[in-house]
C-alpha cells in the first residue's frame, strides 16, 4: 500500500540491545506495517507460517530494501552481525494514524467512507469529543470546525493540533441543546452523539443543520436507537425510534440509511459490549 503513514520510529538498537522478543515468533499487530532499517551490518530476517515454518530468510543491509511486513506477519530475527545496527518505523492507514500515534478512538467508519464520495470543503463535527472525525478529515483536506461541550476533550484535542502543527482547524466549546449555527457548510456531521441530548433538542438541532447545508452539501448522522427487538438497555436520554430520522430527512437525497445493529464500546457486567441498533443516515440536500 502506498498511502500509508508512520505513527511511530522505534530506538535505534545495535547487536547488545535488540530487543530479545524479535528473536523469537513474533506478530506484528493486526492494521500495523512494520518497515525495518539497516544501518550497518547485516540482519537475518525469517518470514513464519502459522506453525511457526521458515518461508524465507531476508538478508538486511544497509543498502538494501527491506520489505515492509504486513499486519499480523510473523516472524524472528534468525541472525546479525556483531556490527549490527537497526531501527523500526510502525505505519498505519490514514484514517487509523491519530488512534495509534494518540490513543485516540479510531475514526467513525461512517465518516471514512462518506469522505470517498464528498470533496473537501467546510465542515462542523457536532460532538466532535476528542477529535477522531474531525483530525481525520483534515487530512484528507477539509477544512473543519468541532463543537463540543467536554472541555477536557477539547484541550486535548488541541494539544494534537499544537503538537502536529495543523492549520484550519477550529473548535468551540458549547452545549449541543443550546447552539444557534449562524454559518453555512458542505458537510455536518453528528456521529454517536445525539443519545446524550435532551430529546426536545433533536427536531430543532436537525433543522439547523439542515439550513446550515450548502445545496448539494451532505448530513452524516450515526445515534442510538431503541427497538422492540433492541431494546437501549442505557440510559440515555434520547433514542431514535423506526424511520424516525429517515422522517427528517424528507425531500433530501438519501444515499444511505440503514438501522443496523451494532455495538457500544462500553460493555456490560460480563464483559460484552452492549448491542443496540443504530440509525445511520448519509444525505445530500438538493442543488
Amino acid at each position: 500500500m502506498t498511502d500509508l503513514i508512520c505513527y511511530q520510529t522505534l530506538p535505534r538498537w545495535n547487536s547488545d540491545t535488540l530487543p530479545p522478543a524479535w528473536q523469537q515468533p513474533y506478530r506484528t499487530e493486526a492494521g500495523s506495517w512494520a518497515q525495518p532499517k539497516l544501518y550497518k551490518g547485516t540482519l537475518d530476517l525469517a518470514l513464519l507460517t502459522e506453525l511457526g515454518e521458515i518461508t524465507e530468510t531476508l538478508t538486511l543491509t544497509a543498502d538494501s530494501r527491506p520489505p515492509r511486513l504486513g499486519p499480523e506477519q510473523l516472524h524472528r530475527v534468525t541472525g546479525f552481525s556483531p556490527d549490527m545496527e537497526c531501527q523500526l518505523a510502525l505505519y498505519c492507514k490514514p484514517e487509523d494514524y491519530y488512534h495509534r500515534r494518540y490513543q485516540l478512538t479510531p475514526t467513525h467508519s461512517e465518516v471514512v467512507e462518506a469522505a470517498k464520495n464528498i470533496p473537501p470543503g467546510r465542515v462542523l463535527d457536532l460532538g466532535c469529543g476528542n477529535g477522531r472525525n474531525v483530525l481525520y478529515l483534515h487530512q484528507k483536506g477539509f477544512e473543519v470546525e468541532g463543537w463540543d461541550k467536554n472541555s477536557d476533550s477539547l484541550n486535548g484535542l488541541r494539544q494534537i493540533i499544537a503538537t502536529e502543527a495543523l492549520e484550519g482547524i477550529r473548535l468551540q466549546q458549547c452545549d449541543l441543546n443550546q447552539v444557534t449555527i449562524e454559518k453555512q457548510y458542505d458537510f455536518l456531521l453528528s456521529t454517536v452523539v445525539m443519545m446524550f441530548l435532551q430529546p426536545e433538542t433533536i427536531p430543532g438541532l436537525i433543522a439547523q443543520m439542515q439550513q446550515a447545508t450548502t445545496p448539494g452539501g451532505h448530513n452524516l448522522i450515526v445515534a442510538a436507537m431503541s427497538t422492540p427487538d433492541y431494546p437501549c438497555p442505557m440510559p440515555f436520554p434520547f433514542t431514535f425510534s423506526r424511520s424516525e430520522l429517515l422522517g427528517y430527512y424528507d425531500g433530501w437525497d438519501i444515499l444511505k440509511y440503514n438501522e443496523n445493529p451494532g455495538a457500544l464500546h462500553k460493555t456490560d457486567a460480563q464483559g460484552n459490549r452492549i448491542k443496540l441498533r443504530f440509525a445511520t443516515l448519509l444525505a445530500r440536500r438538493p442543488v
